[in-house]
């Protein structure tokens, strides 16, 4: 499981049917073992309505509950408290960077998809970080050490008041990257750094999102109804294109979260149950 597997547009988006996972221990295994190397997973054939994936984190464990709720419903809304409840653009993220321990996979299930727009993006951070560390190692140094303001303030499933510091990318002991924290719609306008570096953390920051951007590493993808996609939100970011907005909801995602150490162990447990069984 150290082993990832890096990709940028020629990513083979791997699919497994979502029966498969539920009820079948080898298929489960598989899902999560290629979760975690490869960072992302599009389970096929659920049925088109809300709760399949609390039904989805029975089987892991459980979910991650947050300030937007258990699952949350991604569609346009009235006065939209969040960016995704719009039919606008998304560009590319990681969801939560405000939160101290931001969600370590992610799950987005489609219910109804629009006819024109609305198609998916993905990003491998870790692949694109690596690029940067080659290219620009001043760059990487700038953004795996400067500290960045994040705030969420608001109503929805409670009121909350967030505030975090986190670097765009958080590194290991050995400078590798183990985290992307990158989301612009929650970046704050305040930036308490030396003002000689705010130039330079910006001119690192454009070449990263470049990089992100660029064709040969995003790759585009649209789900359709009953497509689950699942990704590791430390790893992957992701985004979305516009749609048109119509009297009645054209496009609906359920979304959740669970915590990596909830799908690690739930990994282990069904390798057990596989390799006994053999």
């Amino acid at each position: 499981l150290s082993e990832r597997q890096y990709w940028g547009s020629d990513l083979q988006l791997p699919k497994i049917p979502f029966e498969e996972i539920m009820y079948n221990d080898e298929s489960a295994y598989k899902w999560l073992c290629t979760l975690k190397k490869v960072g992302i997973v599009l389970l096929t054939g659920a049925a088109t309505r809300q709760g399949e994936l609390v039904k989805l984190g029975h089987r892991i464990g459980f979910l991650r509950l947050t300030f937007y709720g258990p699952t949350w419903q991604v569609q346009d809304k009235a006065d939209a408290n969040n960016v995704a409840y719009t039919t606008g653009k998304l560009c590319f993220h990681t969801d939560y960077p405000v939160l101290q321990h931001p969600p370590g996979v992610q799950f987005l299930h489609c219910i109804k998809q629009t006819a024109a727009g609305g198609e998916s993006g993905v990003v491998d951070g870790f692949h694109v970080s690596n690029k940067l560390k080659k290219q620009n190692p001043q760059a990487y140094q700038i953004l795996s050490s400067t500290a960045v303001d994040y705030t969420d303030v608001g109503v929805d499933y409670c009121d909350f008041a967030m505030q975090c510091k986190q670097r765009i990318i958080d590194v290991d002991s050995r400078g590798q990257a183990v985290r992307i924290n990158y989301n612009n719609a929650t970046r704050d306008t305040v930036f308490d750094i030396p003002a000689e570096k705010v130039r330079p953390f910006y001119a690192a920051l454009k070449e990263f999102d470049d990089l992100l951007n660029s064709a040969e590493h995003k790759f585009t993808y649209k789900l359709k109804p009953g497509d689950i996609v699942t990704f590791d939100n430390w790893r992957v970011l992701h985004g979305r294109q516009s749609y048109q907005s119509g009297s009645e909801v054209t496009r609906h995602l359920e979304g959740a979260y669970a915590d990596w150490d909830v799908v690690m162990s739930r990994l282990r447990l069904l390798r057990r149950r596989v390799l006994n069984r053999d």
